[in-house]
């Protein structure tokens, strides 16, 4: 698992780059504050080497609570810049500084 930022200078986003390696799974999401916890527009692409990977333009300036789902499971980034305990999911969820 890893993320990658990449800061863009001309605008106010961040581009952050979310891979998990999960070669027998069918399906990964990324979800969090950025997204309204939606899978659709979290979804991972499979590369041929079994990791999931997308891309995504987040506002920077912020912090931002995300897991990932992946086949139904919900799954921490180790790589996550903290971690915060979270009363609804009665868990703690990794959170993302930008």
């Amino acid at each position: 698992m890893s993320i990658k930022k990449q800061f863009i200078k001309t605008k106010p986003v961040c581009k952050v780059t979310f891979s998990v390696e999960a070669k027998e799974a069918n399906v990964a999401s990324v979800i969090g504050d950025f997204n309204n916890w939606n899978p659709e527009e979290g979804a991972l692409n499979k590369l041929k080497n079994g990791t999931f990977k997308g891309v995504f333009n987040i506002n920077k300036d912020a912090s931002y609570e995300f897991k990932y789902v992946i086949d139904g499971a919900f799954v921490n980034e180790t790589e996550s810049d903290s971690f915060l305990w979270n009363e609804f999911a009665g868990n703690e969820n990794g959170v993302l500084t930008v």
